[in-house]
């Protein structure tokens, strides 16, 4: 699986998120041999958060991180082992179950703020473009089976246009960047914070990330190892934790930018602008978000852009108890 880069390094600075630890972990004592591999994708701030935290200083297992530029490698990653859970948008288990990669979705998180997008379609500054129907016969850059690909699918489709009447250009974040900046696209399809960087330097957004171009959520996978035989415990364990952490970093959203600042080499202005597009909680998965993933899915069979049905329910096994809010997570 390709990774863009990744480190290792364990979380066991003081700790402010107070809610772990206790009977659990100490009635577990095999958990000390396990070591678990969180994807952090994008650079979203959960490696930076764990040592702000502590949420995993009190865990007897251990814990390293590994860094993605976007989900499709992650959803690889998941598949082969190389990591035990991390978080893809919308489309990676789409694209990854269409390849028959060996995971699951374990849970899902629902962004808070719903009229807040944390991707959009954007023009460059001066762009006669004002519709996504003006998008007919214009070359746009997107990262293939990420998110951002499903954006474009149903923005044109919303817009009465197919994927056939316009130039996809599959480029990477950095590459579409680059594309991006020297004109040699006419739109680029991403997220946060490359939209809110690209419109400070003029960029327009054209059309939101936002329902019905966009769902409001995103998809936490995992290995099939992890869920079965006594792994699973501390998997869950090791779940509840990181949601944690994200809990507490929307009770503090100071900290939280200087997490994404620093995973994204950001300035901590340009981080803190996109606190409020980053903020979600993380719940099991429901028949709605499995309903969902089904629709887009058989969205992108339609547009020729995965080439097998794929049944989005058997890929789907929740480790998370019912009803679990991560909102909830007591020392948040």
């Amino acid at each position: 699986a390709a990774c863009s880069s990744s480190s290792a390094s364990s979380s066991s600075t003081s700790a402010k998120l107070t809610g772990f630890g206790g009977s659990s972990t100490v009635s577990h004592p095999q958990w000390s041999q396990y070591t678990f591999v969180i994807g952090d994708n994008g650079g979203d701030g959960s490696e930076a958060l764990a040592k702000i935290t502590g949420a995993f200083a009190s865990a007897p297992y251990k814990v390293t991180f590994a860094r993605f530029t976007y989900g499709p490698p992650l959803i690889q990653a998941a598949a082969s082992g190389d990591i035990d859970l991390g978080s893809v948008g919308d489309v990676p288990p789409i694209t990854g179950a269409a390849q028959e990669y060996g995971f699951s979705v374990v849970g899902v998180a629902h962004y808070i703020n719903t009229t807040v997008p944390d991707e959009d379609i954007i023009v460059p500054k001066g762009s006669p473009i004002k519709t996504a129907a003006e998008l007919k016969g214009k070359k746009i850059a997107v990262p293939q089976g990420s998110s951002a690909h499903g954006l474009v699918l149903l923005a044109l489709k919303n817009a009465g246009l197919t994927l056939n009447e316009v130039q996809l250009d599959f480029l990477s974040p950095a590459a579409g960047a680059t594309a991006f900046a020297s004109g040699k696209v006419d739109a680029w399809s991403i997220w946060n914070p490359q939209v809110s960087l690209a419109v400070q330097q003029g960029a327009r957004i054209l059309v939101k990330g936002l329902p019905p171009n966009d769902q409001l959520s995103n998809y936490y996978v995992a290995p099939n190892k992890d869920l079965t035989g006594p792994r699973r415990a501390a998997f869950e364990d090791l779940f509840e934790r990181l949601s944690g952490e994200f809990a507490w970093a929307n009770k503090h959203p100071a900290e939280y930018a200087q997490a994404l600042a620093q995973e994204d080499t950001i300035s901590l202005a340009d981080a803190s602008a996109v606190v409020p597009s980053s903020e979600f909680w993380i719940a099991p998965v429901a028949s709605s978000d499995v309903q969902a993933e089904q629709t887009l899915a058989e969205a992108f069979l339609q547009a020729g852009q995965i080439k097998k049905a794929v049944n989005i329910a058997s890929i789907s096994q929740n480790v998370l108890p019912a009803g679990y809010d991560s909102m909830n997570t007591p020392g948040t």
